[in-house]
């Protein structure tokens, strides 16, 4: 239907052809390399519509979730749409038109692109400047979320409000930055700030977004981008020992904090270059032995001794079980 609709030229009706191309993406999984250039030329054009009218707000939020929906294994052109989606993203950081699922949308359809193509590096990170547009919706959704509400209070079945919604959808796109762009920014401790933030938010009622934080701290302490001072800056090492000192096991938490321990650990082991930055790195080193000695750190990693098994079979990635990877000795 997408296809002949689309070979009807002058005929063509774009309303029926766009909700065809979104009902194409979100109901399916397996794409047709042929429809999906005509989903993404035609979701495209309806989601440059610049109206702040919410009918028109909502058929765009609806064209650019559609679009998000398209996996990093389809290898898209960049001709079909970077500049159409850079030109979404500009306009709205200007002009504010989209609702914040739009926005996140455009933003998550272009990351994901990353995968096929590590050339956007340099568009993502310093064009469009993701690091600073995801700190800012996240401390604005922050503000928004109903922190309070008990998961056990939630009706049976009932879904996460739309504001949690957004929020987890940026956490996952931070998941594949982090992944795939090397790119350094004095931004990168302030955005380790908000995560920390909002793992201690969602700490007691919200355990996925909680688990989900950790998860990016981890990721973080992995990245060859970020730096030891961005991670002690924006607080990972005290939220990680929040969540590995919790009295409630939460196997998720604690596989989290022991992962990024072992990733923050290594890159402390990291000799530096040349003789100042090796005396940075030194005195950085002993102030995390010190943090970690004043809060019992090595006392609560032996106590997990017997549990290092247990958690690497639970989880998808296989855990240390040499207890000397977990410290960091001065």
């Amino acid at each position: 239907m997408i296809i002949d609709e689309n070979e009807k030229k002058d005929e063509i009706n774009e309303k029926f052809l766009v909700g065809l191309c979104e009902c194409y993406l979100l109901l399916n999984e397996e794409l047709s390399y042929e429809v999906l250039s005509i989903c993404i030329h035609c979701l495209l054009k309806a989601a440059s519509d610049k109206e702040k009218k919410k009918e028109i707000q909502k058929d765009v939020e609806i064209a650019l979730l559609a679009l998000s929906n398209i996996y990093e294994y389809y290898e898209v052109e960049r001709e079909l749409y970077l500049n159409e989606i850079k030109e979404i993203i500009k306009y709205h950081q200007k002009h504010h038109n989209l609702t914040r699922l739009a926005y996140q949308s455009a933003w998550q359809f272009l990351i994901i692109r990353l995968f096929s193509n590590r050339s956007l590096e340099g568009t993502i990170a310093n064009e469009l400047h993701f690091i600073r547009e995801t700190r800012r919706e996240l401390e604005e959704l922050k503000c928004c979320v109903d922190w309070k509400k008990k998961e056990k209070q939630k009706r049976r079945g009932e879904k996460e409000g739309k504001e949690e919604y957004v929020l987890i959808r940026w956490l996952q796109s931070l998941d594949h930055y982090f992944r795939f762009c090397q790119s350094k920014t004095a931004e990168h401790s302030e955005l380790i700030g908000i995560i920390t933030q909002l793992f201690r938010a969602a700490t007691d009622n919200h355990k996925y977004i909680s688990a989900r934080c950790l998860y990016l701290l981890r990721r973080a302490a992995d990245d060859g981008a970020l730096e030891v001072e961005d991670i002690l800056k924006g607080g990972a090492i005290d939220a990680t020992l929040e969540g590995i000192s919790q009295p409630t096991f939460n196997n998720r938490i604690k596989y989290e904090s022991l992962v990024f321990f072992t990733h923050f650990s290594r890159k402390l082991k990291e000799e530096g270059k040349d003789e100042v930055e090796e005396a940075k790195r030194k005195l950085i080193k002993r102030r995390v032995f010190e943090k970690m000695e004043e809060e019992g750190y090595e006392d609560i990693i032996a106590s997990f001794h017997k549990k290092l098994h247990f958690l690497s079979s639970r989880f998808y990635y296989g855990l240390s079980l040499n207890i000397s990877d977990y410290f960091v000795y001065a």
